[in-house]
């Protein structure tokens, strides 16, 4: 039997999480970033915009009027204010996030229980075996996740979570794609070979400098030219997902020794000029890391910085608390000690935050600090 595999991504999660608490900024512009602050009543006008924003701040997402100006996640929010300045600002609330995650898994599971998880908005869902026609089992699943939480999904269903993870975002928003091995040629091969999960900003320009800007391209490439450019085991890599063949599982459950979110920036980023930035992002990263936590039922004790510089050096740092947490403020105090281990003396590419030594939920974390103490982390 060929394996029917779904990667179910939702629409704008974080973005349409707001608009159920701001149903009035439904079809607007919507940018979620920054830190908290206090928001206005039910008219339009009384809603903060990107124009008035100053700072060094990062959009968490925006819903998809922002992004057809140009908005995307990660994106400073002084340039998202130059693309559009008439864009509402919201602040992130990481707390309704995670409820709704669960309610949307809680919804897929009473289908097809077979679930991956991979992050607050997005699964695998292994229907192999799940009684019913595909379309029509996947319109379920996308009826059921919008009867749990008013949230749309769009939904991809192909032999493999590569090509899933590809066909999921084929007709965002609300979407649902139905693939198989024989539409590879014309449904596949004509997108940018950077919509493969797996080939990053580098690799990227690496294959666009070698004349490889599409799928097809990649798949047309002699297999000995990739191993050549990218080594043996990335440069077959390359040529299997090209194919479409990807035999991974869906890992239903596996022990999670750590939990970590990680960015890499646009550009390299300087340790002063782009303080605000740089600590907007780490205080993202630990809201996240945190979320992930609750979510998946653990605390933890190890805590660790990642830096990449702008010369490709990677260091780490950790340090174990007394008391195992999953408080967003208390691993941000942790990281802060981190940072005072690491030098600072280059532009930066890459931040990231681990949380390791996991237990099970239950154990009493002390008090974390105040949001909007010291955090200025990179002084």
């Amino acid at each position: 039997m060929q394996r029917r595999i779904a990667h179910l991504d939702m629409d704008a999660f974080f973005a349409s999480v707001e608009l159920l608490r701001y149903p009035q900024l439904a079809g607007q512009p919507v940018v979620v970033g920054g830190r908290r602050g206090a928001l206005a009543g039910d008219s339009l006008e009384d809603f903060p915009r990107l124009r008035h924003y100053v700072g060094r701040g990062v959009a968490t997402t925006a819903t998809y009027p922002a992004r057809a100006l140009g908005v995307h996640s990660g994106m400073g929010l002084m340039k998202a204010a130059a693309l559009a300045p008439d864009a509402i600002l919201l602040p992130a609330n990481f707390d309704d996030y995670i409820r709704y995650s669960r309610l949307f898994k809680a919804a897929v599971a009473e289908i097809a229980p077979l679930i991956e998880d991979r992050g607050i908005d997005e699964i695998y869902i292994d229907l192999t075996e799940v009684p019913g026609e595909t379309v029509a089992l996947a319109q379920r699943i996308k009826d059921a996740v919008r009867t749990a939480t008013g949230l749309s999904c769009s939904i991809g269903v192909t032999p493999n979570k590569l090509l899933s993870k590809i066909a999921s975002d084929l007709q965002k928003p609300d979407g649902l794609t139905v693939l198989d091995y024989s539409d590879i040629p014309t449904r596949i091969w004509p997108l940018a070979a950077r919509k493969i999960n797996g080939i990053g900003p580098r690799a990227g320009e690496k294959l666009d400098a070698l004349g490889i800007h599409t799928i097809g391209e990649l798949a047309a490439a002699a297999p000995e030219t990739l191993i050549e450019e990218f080594g043996q085991h990335f440069g077959h890599w390359l040529t299997e997902v090209a194919h479409g063949r990807d035999e991974r599982p869906v890992v239903t459950e596996r022990e999670t020794k750590s939990i970590s979110r990680e960015t890499t920036f646009e550009r390299d980023l300087d340790v002063r000029a782009d303080r605000d930035t740089l600590t907007d992002i780490l205080v993202q990263l630990c809201d996240r890391v945190a979320g992930d936590l609750k979510r998946k039922g653990y605390v933890g004790r190890t805590i660790g910085l990642k830096l990449r510089y702008d010369d490709f050096r990677t260091v780490t740092r950790d340090i174990t608390i007394e008391q195992a947490t999953d408080d967003a403020a208390t691993i941000l105090a942790a990281v802060r000690s981190c940072l005072k281990r690491v030098p600072l003396d280059r532009r930066l590419r890459l931040l990231g935050v681990r949380v390791g030594t996991l237990l099970p939920p239950g154990e009493a974390a002390p008090r974390p600090p105040q949001r909007g103490e010291n955090l200025r982390l990179f002084d």
